[in-house]
């Protein structure tokens, strides 16, 4: 059933219906019913889609499970603590919901069970749905567990992560040894379609973790293998099941988000092109659908088309102002690409002034992007970039007991406005482009590449002729050297680029307070090498710098980013973990 944003479905929202005879709702209708929210959902109305759900969510493992997905993305979008906890109150109803449906075991089938790991083949095809539903309301507990703020909600996290695990790959050894007969049932699809998501989605985000967190989470039975992740998603998406937008938008977000920011910054982009194709004609005023068809633009280096789409998502909806605020991030980053600081500093500022996601680094980015207009304009707009800079250490968040590592950087960075005499930082908006990886995106566009080099050539002379040098200075100047060899690197000017580099490496003893700069360069350098195309010098230097360096501001995404480039080249074949199998 084909649903346009001008005729969206027509629902009776009253449950339960008049011709219900009994307090209960079998399988294919559940799963119609909940197929049918998930397009008011994607028409962008989320509301009537709660509202659709509601009346049968302690009746449906569908139904409830449905609702309390949409809670929980409400909840991460907002960060508010009455969202967080409808949407655990939520989890925990769809939990005892999905429990009622599972398989009763006797206590020497459930020891045996929990020794051999062996999943029962005589599940009828209600109970094969509910441990699917289970393990995904498991795992959506599991991710807001993460953010209360202490050891014990990570650990109750991470043991959730666990059953869900398991239960996950008991759901593919029973999808591959499903009778003929089951797999004739129309509800099957469903089922075999939740399996390629979850099943993908552990692989490949498994997959993405640094080789020293991938050897602690294989002892504790965890394993990823990045091509199966893929391969299991692109079957869920190319599907006909309930969950097959599901898995096409986490390929969505792994090839532009994930791949961009913890990654080497080269998303496919043919590919999300392709898995979202379906949906435009479908939901053509779709928030989500908008949303990824201008991020594709930007990743392309598109920028105006991109920004013409995003304030298109903004106006298609007003009812989740969440996603206006992924909006105004995207846009803020679009114009500060093509260096159009005021307008870049318009979305920054309403950042401010309505998200709660991380009002640390919004702060601080909007004290960033006034940094790179004159005074006097900064002056005519009514801010005080000292007085941002000082308020950033104050508004950071702790997620897990922890903070977050864009705000540590943040609050590091801030630090030298908390004098009477404040030092200016250099380029701030520049450097927080490169810590989201932003000079992938804008090398797209040599023109705006060049347009930067010129602005760090601008401050790099500032600096030699400064007559009064603070203890700043050298890191100051590292800072320029590195983004100028990445501007050099991008046009293709690798000799001067090298050298950019190897200035940041060889001033390593006397860098004083920017103590992540020299591993993020040998990366960067490591890159060029093998933009050269030696293979061989990349991977050593890229070595060192994962081996040879810890205790540094954003060290974790440098791993990151580390292990992606290095899968890359191939260097950790020998070591990958085996494929995640039903044995």
């Amino acid at each position: 059933m084909e649903t346009k944003e001008s005729s969206p479905p027509q629902v009776d929202l009253n449950y339960p219906r008049e011709d219900a005879i009994s307090p209960e709702m079998d399988l294919e209708t559940a799963l119609k019913e909940c197929s049918t929210a998930l397009d008011l959902f994607l028409n962008n109305r989320f509301a009537d889609a709660l509202a659709f759900l509601k009346p049968w969510k302690s009746q449906s493992m569908y139904h409830a499970m449905g609702y309390s997905s949409m809670l929980v993305m409400q909840a991460g979008m907002t960060f508010d603590p009455k969202d967080m906890d409808a949407a655990m109150m939520s989890l925990n109803e769809s939990l005892q919901t999905c429990q009622r449906f599972r398989k009763k075991t006797g206590i020497v089938e459930t020891l045996t069970s929990l020794w051999y790991r062996q999943p029962a083949d005589n599940l009828t095809e209600e109970e094969l749905h509910a441990e699917l539903c289970y393990a995904e309301v498991l795992l959506q507990k599991a991710a807001l567990t993460f953010l209360d703020e202490s050891i014990i909600g990570f650990i109750k996290g991470g043991m959730r992560i666990r059953n869900s695990y398991q239960i996950y790959k008991d759901c593919k050894a029973m999808a591959n040894v499903t009778k003929d007969t089951e797999k004739q049932k129309s509800t099957h699809i469903h089922f075999r379609g939740g399996v390629n998501m979850g099943i993908g989605s552990f692989n490949l985000i498994l997959s993405l973790l640094p080789s020293r967190v991938l050897r602690l989470m294989e002892f504790l039975g965890f394993t990823g293998d990045k091509e199966l992740g893929l391969s299991e998603l692109r079957e869920g998406a190319a599907g006909n099941s309930l969950r097959s937008i599901l898995s096409t938008l986490t390929l969505l977000m792994f090839h532009l988000y994930i791949t961009v920011i913890l990654g080497t910054g080269e998303g496919n982009l043919t590919e999300a092109e392709m898995l979202l194709e379906p949906y435009i004609d479908k939901f053509p005023n779709g928030a989500l659908v908008l949303f990824y068809i201008a991020r594709i633009a930007l990743l392309k280096g598109n920028f105006t088309f991109a920004q013409e789409k995003f304030l298109a998502c903004i106006a298609s909806q007003e009812e989740w102002r969440q996603i206006h605020h992924l909006c105004y991030w995207e846009l803020m980053w679009a114009y500060s690409f093509e260096q159009n600081w005021r307008e870049a500093y318009q979305y920054a500022d309403l950042l401010c002034k309505e998200s709660k996601w991380s009002q640390a680094v919004y702060v601080f980015q909007k004290a960033a992007i006034l940094s790179m207009l004159p005074e006097e304009e900064v002056t005519k707009l009514g801010e005080n970039v000292v007085e941002l800079f000082r308020q950033v250490d104050g508004l950071r968040l702790k997620i897990a007991g922890k903070s977050i590592p864009t705000e540590k950087f943040a609050v590091k960075k801030a630090k030298r406005y908390s004098s009477s005499n404040p030092v200016k930082l250099v380029v701030p908006a520049l450097e927080m482009m490169y810590v989201w990886n932003g000079f992938t995106v804008v090398g797209k566009r040599p023109k705006l590449t060049e347009s930067i080099l010129n602005t760090l050539e601008k401050a790099e002379q500032q600096l030699r002729d400064d007559p009064n040098p603070s203890e700043y200075h050298l890191d100051n100047q590292c800072v320029v050297q590195l983004l100028k060899g990445l501007c050099l690197r991008q046009l293709g000017h690798l000799v001067q680029a090298e050298l950019c580099f190897n200035y940041v490496i060889s001033s390593e003893n006397d860098i004083k307070h920017d103590n992540y700069l020299v591993p993020f360069t040998m990366y960067e350098l490591g890159l060029l090498h093998k933009q050269k195309g030696d293979i061989h010098a990349a991977i050593t230097v890229i070595e060192n710098a994962k081996m040879n360096y810890k205790d540094y501001n954003m060290e974790s995404r440098l791993h990151f980013r580390i292990h992606a480039a290095l899968n890359a080249m191939g260097s950790f074949s020998a070591k990958l973990p085996p494929p995640f199998t039903s044995a």
